[in-house]
């Protein structure tokens, strides 16, 4: 078995954005490879007595996705046949677009053949149960202990860091959520994916939730996950297409009926977003914003100011930031 690797060099800064944006074309579970120097939390994920040694961080990564090369030598993405140079022509075509947005570097694209690696089971030596708060967070290759059976527990298998809840955006979103959720609330998601943040706020008590995306396998995504978790499918609706742009998706979702709307996504589209996303929210709705980088802040909160939001609290992890507005 071969397995073809699209490699990406980039920027340190991009490397989550990059993952998250290729993710939505099929491409899962980047090997990552910068100089960015390993946090406390890392280092006990390592299990080793030593830790390698530190190099200066000099801002470049090399991302690497790998797909498998099936006998006829097509690749499947998304459950459809395809081959390299598609595969390669869409990749670009997505780092092309991120960089009208944000620096990604140089963004070239490399395309190699590896020998048969079991990159599935792979994901087991890395991906192990941890908690977000009190939230146990866990895959479902590992047994839940019996001192954790009376915990909240989420379900979940990697697919990438903005899929599993360990990603800094996707943390600050879920204790926003908790912060303002009631057993009367209607939760909107916006740039749903694998549905974790609405799934969260069923599991804490919400009413009901209904996300939105653009890519076309979410609704699979969010099946699994809400199957997973023990949702309800009439508790939660997913729809795809485009808030900002297309009224029929606007018309489908509702308005004035949501008590809060979040969306973790890019700073620049939160812009174009949040002066569309007044129309969904209640009177006295919660907006929450994540997905920005600390340098973007104030971008995001000068475009939910202008569309008559008040802002109510920011709060950070990592580089990552989360503004919280109410509509008066």
């Amino acid at each position: 078995m071969k397995w073809i690797k699209f490699k990406i060099k980039t920027v340190t800064e991009a490397e989550d954005i990059i993952i998250s944006t290729l993710y939505d074309i099929g491409l899962e579970g980047a090997q990552i490879e910068d100089k960015v120097p390993l946090t406390a939390w890392e280092k006990e994920q390592m299990f080793v007595d030593i830790p390698p040694e530190a190099c200066e961080d000099d801002g470049v990564a090399y991302l690497s996705f790998f797909v498998e090369e099936q006998e006829d030598g097509s690749l499947v993405l998304n459950g459809e046949a395809t081959g390299r140079e598609e595969v390669l022509s869409k990749v670009e075509e997505e780092l092309a677009e991120l960089s009208q947005f944000m620096d990604i570097g140089e963004a070239s694209v490399s395309v190699d053949e590896t020998e048969d690696i079991d990159w599935i089971n792979n994901w087991k030596n890395y991906f192990h149960q941890f908690y977000i708060d009190d939230l146990l967070v866990i895959p479902s290759w590992e047994e839940v202990k019996e001192e954790d059976r009376d915990k909240m527990i989420l379900h979940i298998d990697p697919g990438t860091a903005f899929g599993t809840g360990m990603h800094d955006t996707t943390q600050l979103c879920i204790r926003q959520i908790r912060k303002f959720l009631t057993p009367e609330t209607t939760l909107l998601d916006v740039g749903s994916g694998s549905g974790i943040l609405a799934i969260i706020a069923l599991m804490y008590g919400a009413k009901k939730a209904v996300g939105t995306d653009l890519d076309p396998c979410a609704p699979e995504a969010v099946r699994q996950n809400m199957e997973a978790n023990g949702i309800r499918e009439e508790d939660f609706t997913m729809m795809i297409g485009n808030l900002i742009t297309e009224k029929e998706v606007q018309d489908k979702v509702g308005y004035l009926c949501y008590d809060i709307v979040v969306a973790n996504i890019l700073a620049n589209v939160l812009v174009e977003l949040t002066p569309v996303i007044t129309h969904q929210l209640k009177p006295g709705g919660i907006y929450i914003t994540s997905g920005i980088i600390d340098d973007k802040e104030e971008t995001v909160a000068e475009a939910v100011r202008a569309a008559g939001l008040e802002i109510v609290e920011i709060t950070r992890q990592g580089e990552w930031v989360s503004i919280t507005a109410r509509k008066v």
